[in-house]
């Protein structure tokens, strides 16, 4: 591994590049799903893994951790309240564990995304996860910060359960010189700041952990300042180091960054939407971006030339989201507004369209720098 960061910089010329998103188009989704928990919202989910990134294989499914939260008449007002379900992906249906968490461990006001590593022993679960907000707060603020907590799996009979749970440890924390420590961004959707999404890599040949995260720039002149931001491991704590990709100027939210390792190189791959591209710049659809490297430390290349792995299709441009690639290509996403080409007009009819479920997997071939969608 090299000695230092060689960022990716994500600029409008890729952006431009992306001209017709057709060839990454997903598969439409014809009907909004069924729900796999009525009465229940999902939206993003994660299997369980293991320090080398391979989804766990348990009796029945893999069993996946989701943010989640009761269906609401406003499915956006689930941000504010969500918490993280243990999940089985059965072969004949889901199965719910309830919540991951005890009610009281979080610091937080809600949970939000991260990932979970079953470690060597077969038992111990070290979950990084976001905690969003300040518990007992009486509007939700947009505080984020990047935990860790360990707990005790057990899958008896075909039951998941969790004990033990750990006071959560704060990985990291945004220095302001690296990376934003104010989030409120005004507060809306797709215009909050970044500190969230935590990923583990562990190098196999080194030991060395690190952890990728969702962030903003520091001291940016622009609106639109996201970043991927990496974190090391030390004897003696965590270092911030500089980012993996910057989009200032260009993208807001490069949302649930993660890799995989295929071939022998690093696939790094993010969510973003549309509407969170810079304004009077050029647009790509919502959808799933990546580049690729030969060293966690880059230098990295866009995928396809643009950075675009994986689109909603134009006939619905809001299916989906939060996609994520699994070691087998596999891509698990949720289905979000489906069916419709614009936003709805009201919160009646976004309730209708908003599935709030796992949506179809779709796959993956990669080919060096070139991906395609076959399904």
């Amino acid at each position: 591994m090299s000695d230092a960061i060689d960022t990716f910089r994500w600029t409008p010329a890729h952006v431009a590049a992306i001209g017709d998103s057709a060839g990454a188009a997903a598969p439409l989704i014809a009907a909004v799903p069924a729900p796999v928990l009525p009465g229940i919202d999902i939206w993003d989910h994660w299997p369980i893994v293991d320090r080398a990134g391979r989804t766990v294989a348990f009796p029945g499914g893999p069993l996946v951790i989701a943010l989640t939260a009761p269906v609401l008449p406003d499915p956006d007002d689930r941000h504010a309240i969500a918490r993280l379900r243990l999940m089985q992906a059965g072969t004949d249906g889901w199965r719910d564990f309830g919540h991951l968490l005890p009610d009281a461990l979080n610091p937080g006001s809600r949970e939000w995304a991260g990932n979970t590593v079953l470690e060597a022993d077969g038992r111990t679960l070290s979950f990084y996860y976001t905690s969003a907000g300040v518990r007992g707060e009486a509007t939700p603020s947009f505080l984020q910060r990047l935990l860790l907590t360990k707990g005790t799996l057990s899958f008896v009979d075909g039951v998941a359960r969790t004990q033990g749970w750990t006071v959560p440890e704060e990985v990291v924390t945004p220095d302001d010189v690296l990376y934003q420590r104010d989030m409120e961004g005004g507060g809306a959707v797709g215009a909050i700041k970044a500190f969230r999404d935590p990923f583990p890599i562990l190098d196999a040949a080194t030991g060395v952990e690190h952890v990728l995260f969702t962030a903003s720039r520091a001291s940016s002149d622009s609106a639109w300042n996201g970043q991927i931001g990496i974190a090391r491991r030390e004897a003696d704590g965590w270092t911030l180091l500089p980012p993996l990709v910057d989009a200032d100027g260009v993208n807001n939210e490069l949302e649930r960054p993660h890799v995989v390792r295929h071939d022998g190189r690093f696939y790094l791959f993010w969510s973003t939407q549309a509407k969170v591209f810079a304004d009077g710049g050029p647009r790509g659809p919502t959808g799933l971006y990546g580049v690729v490297a030969d060293d966690l430390y880059g230098p990295w290349r866009a995928l396809n030339g643009s950075g675009l792995v994986l689109a909603n299709p134009a006939a619905a441009p809001f299916q989906a989201y939060s996609w994520l690639v699994l070691d087998d290509l596999s891509v698990w996403s949720f289905a979000d507004l489906v069916g419709v080409t614009t936003p709805p007009g009201d919160v009646a009819a976004t309730r209708a369209a908003f599935a709030g479920t796992p949506a179809p997997v779709v796959r993956l071939t990669i080919e060096g720098d070139r991906t395609a969608v076959v399904g």
